[in-house]
This record gives structure tokens, C-alpha cells and sequence, in this order.
């Protein structure tokens, strides 16, 4: 089955053919055009002592000289030049074919080797296959093993600083393998952050810390960090302040359990553009092995439900903010780390605040949006309702009349046939009698008979609800909302 090359093979092709002039491609990628050309039998790659090379074959030369559609399969021994790359070809007599090998280079003597260039790593492999393919990759080899070493793979592509600056790697499993894609890097990521000063002393701090001062164990902290703990919220709600978000005071209730202390109630609150972000302040804690007491040892020999703890844990003097509340960007906490204090990371802290709060109010016009588009249509569907009620009380009429003529018709024929039985009656108190009911079964067929009326379009009563029902196709007669 033949394949038309893309545009960026045929360049390939053409340049191989031009003999791998210097100064075209940047980079390596262009070698992996070259990969999937020798797959087609169009040209073919070596590499002998290190030096990497590309060869045109017949077949490639036949497709540069009448543009036609390349065989999926190589076919081997059909080399016409193999100029290394960065060399020009040699020149070839006019008006006849000749198939030159390129011999590998012979250093003369008193020269030093050509030195062996140095092989790719993955994530140069990697982020070359990305650029070809476009940004995104799929990887699904027929070994399961082989596959689950991708994710290690990007998590180290990830830390080598090979990554642009405006370029994020993203990963993970999809129904078709594992994918790979290289997106740009949010304008957000990429924006340069005003520090956010934080003050030595309080002497009028914010109305939320002196809140959380006057609790009676303040957020739940030692005396140690309390009043760095206090500086920091200070100037935290100070920045969001001149932002215009609005701040409260949480429940600042004593701490849970360390292993459940990120659950626990918030200690204030940040309102940007209608996102509320729940904040608690946490001290960490060090954690160690216990040692059991020769009083536990007893008790719980004694008793089969006491527990011994697994660990101890002692506070320490750093700290960690944690939110929660809408859409995460950057994290949901930040920790004091010694490169890194907290007091480096409140503008980070500030941005997530306001990027929370951005996201939501994009979410609230989309719903917004949605909520006026399902409404209209459902007016839309309510007034074709209407109207499909209507024809079908017209119709249901209509019906009814036609049921009416009919049925007044066979009245009529069975009256007439009265009449002549009455004839034969004798007169008297019988005949008397059928007289008297074909009169008023004459007049009952009359007013049956619709003809004898006036003939108009029928009044269409106001339809109920659940008269419309039938005719929503789903919607509800009540309002979009139901």
C-alpha cells in the first residue's frame, strides 16, 4: 500500500538528495524524519564510528525525480549516495546512474581520531519524538514492562532543565497507553510576583489576628511560633486586602490529632470574586519512633484494648498554611523548607487566592450562560407545546365531528326505516306512540348531525401543565430547573 509523504519528510528528502548541505535543520529532530523515510525504503541511516549518516536510495532518488508515492517496504542493496551529514555529495556524470558508499573517514597519520559523539539521553529522545509528533505521544509497546517505565521517564525529563521555560511536560494513562504532551506554560506560571512585606511587630494588626489572639488557645499553637504565625496571616490578609478580597474570622478551634490536623476547622477565611478559600495555619510536627513505657508494657498486658502509640510526636518552629475552597492551581499548601521559608512564598500564596477566585467567577458566567440557554430553551420547547397542544385539540375535534356526521347518518337511515314501519301501522294509541319518537329522534339527529351548525375553528381552552406534558419531550411544564 503507498503513503504520500508530509511536507516536513519531503524537505528531508529533498535535502538528503541535495547532499546534507550545513546550516538547513537545526537540532536533531530532522534525523527522525529520516528514521521514518528509511521505514519507506526512501533513504538509509548508518552510523559508523560514531558518525551519523544518511544515504538516498533508488527508490528515494525515483521519488525526487518523478514525485511519485514511495513502497512501505525498503529494499536493501539500492544505495545511491551516502554523503555524511554537514558533507556534499559527490558529483554524479550527467546523463547516467551511479551508486556511491560513503566510505567512513580515515584519520591521516599524525591526526587525532574524529572523537565519538556522545549518544542522546532519553529525555533529548523524548522531547525530539515530541517536537515531530506535535506536542503529544502515546507510548504502548507490546512489552507491559517497557511501558511502565514512562512515568519514570517523564518525572526525570521533568527534573533534568531540559524543559523550556514556556513549556510544561504533562503525563498520564489513557485508554490508549500512556500520553505524553508537551503544552505551553500558563501565562499565570510564567508572571513575575510582588513580595509581600511582612512586619517585624503588630502593633496594629489585622481585625482577623486580633480574632485569633484573643481566642483562648490561639490557633492551637506553642508560644514559640504564635507571633511569627500572627505576622504572617497579618500580611497575608493585608495584600489580599488592597486586592479588594474580603476576609473573615473561622472557628480557630484547638487542633485535631496529627494525623487528622488537615481536617481540621479553619482558623480565617479569603472571599475573592465570590470563592470563598478556607485557610489553617499548622505547625509541624517531628515525628519518632516510641519507645513503650514499662507502664504501657503492663496495661496492655493486663488489658486486651489498650494501645500502644507507634510514634511520638514533638512540634517544631515550622510552619504550613493549607486552603482549601475551588479550583487548586499552584498547591493547596505551602511549607516552611530551609531554602524556602514562608515568608518567600505569600505571593504564591496571594496569586492561588485570586486565581481561585477568577476560575470561579469564569465557572459562574459559563453556568450563567448554560442556566440562560437552557431556559430559552425551554420557552422554546413550551411555545412549540402550545402549539402542537392546540393542533392536537383541533384535530381530537375534528374527529369527534366526523364520529358525529357518521353516526347521525345511520340515525337517519334507521328513522326513515321507522317511517315506513309506522305506514303499516293501524291507527290508534300505537301509531300515536312511533310518531311521537321518530319526532324526537329527528330532532336528536339534527343537533348530532354537524353540518347543522356553524362550521369554525374550534376555541382552544388554556392548556394545564400536564396537558403539555405529552408534547415537551422531556421537559418539565414546571420550569428548566425541574
Amino acid at each position: 500500500m503507498k503513503r504520500e509523504l508530509n511536507e516536513r519528510q519531503q524537505l528531508v528528502l529533498q535535502w538528503v538528495g541535495q547532499g546534507c548541505p550545513d546550516g538547513v535543520w537545526e537540532g536533531t529532530a530532522h534525523k527522525l524524519s529520516c528514521q521514518a523515510l528509511q521505514s519507506r525504503g526512501l533513504v538509509k541511516v548508518s552510523r559508523r564510528q560514531g558518525q551519523w549518516s544518511v544515504a538516498l536510495t533508488k527508490a528515494g532518488q525515483q521519488y525526487l525525480d518523478h514525485r511519485s508515492p514511495p513502497l512501505d517496504q525498503p529494499r536493501s542493496g539500492d544505495t545511491v549516495s551516502a554523503p555524511r551529514a554537514g558533507t556534499q555529495s559527490p558529483d554524479v556524470a550527467e546523463g547516467k546512474k551511479s551508486s556511491v558508499q560513503a566510505a567512513a573517514p580515515v584519520p591521516s597519520s599524525g591526526t587525532s581520531p574524529v572523537p565519538r559523539k556522545k549518544a542522546k539521553t532519553v529525555t533529548e529522545q523524548l522531547l525530539e519524538e515530541l517536537a515531530e509528533a506535535g506536542g503529544r505521544i502515546v507510548k504502548r509497546e507490546a512489552n507491559g514492562r517497557e511501558t511502565e517505565k514512562w512515568p519514570i521517564r517523564v518525572a526525570a525529563a521533568r527534573r533534568s532543565g531540559k524543559i523550556p521555560a514556556t513549556k510544561e511536560l504533562h503525563a498520564g494513562w489513557c485508554r490508549d497507553g500512556y500520553e505524553i504532551r508537551l503544552v505551553d506554560t500558563p501565562a499565570w506560571r510564567l508572571a513575575v510576583l510582588s513580595p509581600v512585606p511582612v512586619p517585624a511587630r503588630l502593633p496594629t494588626p489585622h481585625p482577623v489576628v486580633r480574632a485569633l489572639q484573643a481566642h483562648p488557645q490561639p490557633i492551637a499553637l506553642t508560644k514559640a511560633v504564635q507571633g511569627r504565625a500572627f505576622r504572617l496571616i497579618h500580611a497575608l490578609l493585608t495584600a489580599t486586602q488592597k486586592l479588594g478580597y474580603a476576609s473573615a474570622f473561622g472557628t480557630a478551634e484547638s487542633a485535631p490529632a496529627p494525623h487528622r490536623r488537615r481536617g481540621g476547622s479553619l482558623h480565617f477565611t479569603i472571599t475573592a470574586q465570590g470563592q470563598r478559600c478556607d485557610f489553617l495555619i499548622l505547625q509541624e510536627q517531628d515525628r519518632a519512633d516510641h519507645i513503650p513505657t514499662k507502664k504501657e508494657l503492663s496495661e496492655a498486658e493486663k488489658h486486651s484494648w489498650v494501645r500502644i502509640p507507634r510514634y511520638d510526636y514533638s512540634p517544631t518552629e515550622r510552619l504550613r498554611i493549607c486552603i482549601s475552597g475551588g479550583s487548586r492551581h499552584r498547591a493547596d499548601e505551602w511549607a516552611d523548607t530551609a531554602a524556602r521559608p514562608l515568608e518567600r512564598q505569600l505571593p504564591e500564596i496571594v496569586q492561588e487566592v485570586g486565581l481561585r477566585g477568577e476560575a470561579a467567577e469564569r465557572k459562574r458566567l459559563v453556568d450563567l450562560e448554560a442556566t440562560r440557554e437552557k431556559r430559552h430553551r425551554w420557552e422554546a420547547a413550551m411555545e412549540q407545546a402550545k402549539s402542537d397542544y392546540a393542533e392536537a385539540v383541533r384535530v381530537q375535534r375534528l374527529e369527534a365531528q366526523e364520529k358525529a356526521w357518521r353516526r347521525s347518518a345511520d340515525l337517519a337511515e334507521y328513522i326513515d326505516a321507522l317511517r315506513l314501519h309506522t305506514k303499516n301501522l293501524p291507527a290508534g294509541t300505537e301509531r300515536d306512540g312511533a310518531e311521537a319518537w321518530i319526532a324526537w329522534a329527528s330532532g336528536h339527529v339534527r343537533r348530532l348531525n354537524p353540518l347543522n351548525g356553524a362550521l369554525r375553528l374550534p376555541d382552544i381552552p388554556e392548556p394545564r401543565p400536564d396537558d403539555l406534558q405529552p408534547f415537551l419531550h422531556g421537559w418539565n411544564p414546571y420550569g428548566p430547573g425541574f
